[in-house]
């Protein structure tokens, strides 16, 4: 009876990243039959071609990577494109100035002629997909399990080079199911993109770090580029000649709305999930890793708040790196608070038993835990040392910049290092230097240096510290109890390092060399930290991502072996992906009914005048008090829906993302996932998770009524209601 019982967890735990209810993350091109036919059930009314195909249009070539880590989709047949507004931030915040402030007052282009230049974005396109698996295994072929991880990945990237040489695309090798499959992406980058429109950060950000992952969520996460090619039609860098981008395929935008119930269809890249972490990874995670970084970015980004509060043209400077360390702060916390919740890691253990009971007499998968078990207990005393050295350390700014020359320092210390790559070193300090300067404010870095280094002091094992830095500290600024010591040590940093004084930078970068470096106090720094982990615990960190990347490899090409003939979907790694769901409400507690929707009544009610987080325009206040809502108004509700709520199932990297009804039409945009479901790159919950949307309507309500951009209204492929006869 026991073991029929464990059988059946085999088939009911290792089964479970086979989608259920609307779980997935799908690669559009490998969607399937038994996928696609359930996505009809639910609503769908494409057919595959038009999802995704190789030789003709589709929905796949309106979707891009926007930046470094969004997404976007074309939305005119002259390049419009839609994507959140904080994928946009730093292009938004880099075109403006304490005169022109278009974070705070938001910007609109009445003409080509007005739309700016985002300079360093550009948008890529997905070209093709090709299997390549065989030939990486037959690269790696022969190479020691302990040296994988290292060289793989240079393999990969000289696959991908070789398969694109001679073109004018980017190609790039995706690994699925933990290296068991190699995809390889071949992607066009456009690098003209400027800026058309977006909302003041009133409205692009309102609520703030107090509704980030909540729900209901009333933030109008929205702002509108164009994509430029030459003239004749080819993708290039900026010029003033280019002309827009004629797209191979552009989404109709919907102004029809939502109902509960409605089906939606994202389509994306989401970063990074470990649906199939073990229980071990759980437990590192929610016992050292997640609060580690939380408490140490907590302490960030009160000093940061501290001198943006100050000071319009500081909170301007500070508002992109601000941005990026809180969104992921409230994540983590609320991830660790989730996974306990829901038990995570007893699901994982069962997940564990049943395949062990699964893979008894296969002499491949023997031991596979007690290894796991072993691996995890010779790192699991370092985990927390790493994490206040890079999130806490190197969370000044300063001191990040410093460790960033390690790899210069290296070059200048060889006699014989080759030149070509000394002077790609030396470019690549430069541009470092560059966006260092462009966003440091020395105060709040100054209180950052001083409260992480005590900090570190104060919760690692003294064992692992570096005793001489601490000793050094201690003998010349006092006792390592006091505030006021690191205080002093972080003065004394700031005074005596030349990154920050152009005319000594330029002189040292132009003729670099260790012995000014070694004498610089900020590189010292660094450098205390750096060679205290590389001395001692690198090769310890090394051997745990080794092993761990080996286990996860043969973990999983268990569970695809137990589950082989089932549709299985792969981990989300920044390829694109397809998932499906719909429109709906939830019950996150017992007694709390949420609704599907949320309205601009709803922003009203939240709005506090001068508040740094619920202002509001006062252009917007009058026209929301007006009704002035124009077609954009939902009919039976009489007002403006700022956002939804959808089952989808998504991931970072999703931001941006077109959110599509049955039709394949754009009806808002995803930029959230709900605090209740916090879990998912872990784990997704059938039950409470949910994507959170800005509904179309409401973006063209800002564009129109509150911008009077009509002009770019008027671009759009408008699908709007039938009258009712």
């Amino acid at each position: 009876m026991k073991r029929i019982l464990i059988l059946f967890l085999a088939l009911t735990f290792i089964s479970k990243p086979i989608a259920k209810a609307d779980e997935g993350m799908w690669l559009p091109m490998l969607l399937g039959e038994q996928v696609y036919a359930d996505m009809v059930k639910r609503g769908l009314k494409l057919s595959k071609e038009q999802l995704y195909d190789v030789n003709k249009a589709c929905i796949k070539d309106a979707i891009v990577i926007f930046g470094g880590g969004c997404t976007a989709s074309i939305v005119s047949k002259e390049g419009l494109v839609f994507t959140n507004h904080h994928c946009g931030y730093n292009a938004i915040a880099a075109a403006s100035t304490v005169e022109h402030n278009y974070l705070r007052d938001g910007f609109w282009a009445k003409s080509k002629q007005e739309e700016i230049s985002a300079k360093g974005v550009s948008v890529q396109f997905l070209v093709r997909i090709a299997d390549v698996t065989e030939k990486v295994t037959e690269k790696i072929k022969g190479i020691p399990a302990t040296e994988l991880t290292q060289k793989l990945p240079n393999i990969l990237a000289e696959l991908a080079t070789a398969e694109t040489q001679g073109t004018a695309y980017e190609g790039r090798i995706a690994s699925m199911f933990k290296a068991n499959q190699f995809l390889l992406f071949v992607y066009e980058r456009y690098k003209d993109v400027r800026l058309v429109g977006t909302p003041s950060e009133s409205i692009g950000k309102f609520g703030g770090d107090t509704d980030n992952w909540e729900w209901p969520r009333h933030t109008g996460d929205f702002s509108i580029f164009r994509v430029y090619m030459s003239k004749d039609g080819k993708a290039a860098d900026y010029n003033a000649e280019n002309i827009p981008l004629k797209p191979k395929y552009y989404l109709p935008v919907s102004i029809k709305g939502v109902k509960d119930g409605d089906y939606s269809m994202i389509y994306g890249y989401p970063g990074g999930t470990n649906r199939y972490e073990t229980s071990y990874g759980v437990k590192l995670k929610t016992d050292i890793d997640n609060p580690s970084l939380v408490d140490l970015r907590d302490i960030r980004l009160k000093l940061m708040f501290n001198e943006m509060k100050k000071d319009p043209a500081i909170k301007l400077k500070l508002a992109g790196s601000y941005a990026g360390i809180a969104n992921y702060w409230k994540f983590f916390d609320g991830e660790t608070k989730e996974l306990l919740k829901f038990k995570t890691y007893e699901e994982k253990q069962a997940h564990e038993k049943a395949f062990e009971e699964w893979a008894k007499g296969k002499a491949e998968y023997d031991g596979l835990f007690a290894s796991y078990a072993k691996m995890y207990d010779a790192w699991k005393p370092y985990s927390k040392q790493r994490v206040y050295m890079n999130e806490g350390i190197f969370g000044s700014p300063l001191i990040a910049f410093a460790s960033s020359l390690q790899k210069l320092e290296g070059a200048l210390s060889k006699k014989d290092f080759d030149k070509k790559e000394l002077g790609k070193l030396i470019d690549a300090a430069k541009a470092a230097h560059g966006n260092f300067i462009s966003g440091e404010d020395v105060p709040s870095d100054k209180n950052i240096l001083a409260a992480v280094t005590m900090k570190y002091n104060q919760d690692i094992d003294a064992a692992q510290q570096p005793k001489a830095f601490y000793s050094w500290i201690s003998s010349k600024f006092g006792d390592l109890r006091n505030n006021t010591t690191y205080s002093a040590y972080s003065e004394y940093v700031f005074a005596n390092t030349f990154f920050m004084d152009d005319a000594k930078w330029n002189k040292f970068i132009e003729n670099p060399d260790t012995a000014t470096l070694h004498k610089d106090a900020a590189w010292q720094v660094a450098n205390a930290y750096n060679t205290n982990f590389n001395t001692n615990y690198a090769k310890l960190y090394n051997d745990f991502n080794s092993q761990n990347f080996n286990l996860g490899r043969t973990y999983l090409k268990g569970i695809l072996e137990m589950n082989q003939g089932k549709k299985m979907y792969p981990d989300a790694n920044f390829t694109m992906r397809v998932s499906y769901g719909n429109v709906k409400s939830y019950e996150p507690r017992d007694g709390v009914h949420y609704s599907h929707i949320c309205t601009l009544n709803g922003v009203l009610e939240k709005y506090k005048p001068g508040d740094y987080e619920f202002d509001l325009p006062t252009k917007m206040l009058e026209v929301a008090k007006a009704k002035d809502f124009g077609q954009y108004a939902d009919p039976t509700i009489k007002d403006i829906v700022v956002g939804y709520i959808t089952t989808n199932d998504i991931t970072g990297g999703n931001s941006g993302s077109p959110v599509l009804n049955a039709k394949g039409e754009l009806i808002g945009l995803c930029f959230d996932g709900n605090y209740e479901a916090l879990s998912h790159k872990i784990a997704f919950d059938k039950d409470l998770n949910r994507t959170i949307c800005v509904d179309v309507r409401y973006m063209l309500w800002v564009v129109d009524k509150i911008g009077g951009a009509t002009n770019i209204v008027n671009e759009l492929d408008l699908k709007k209601a039938e009258a009712k006869k």
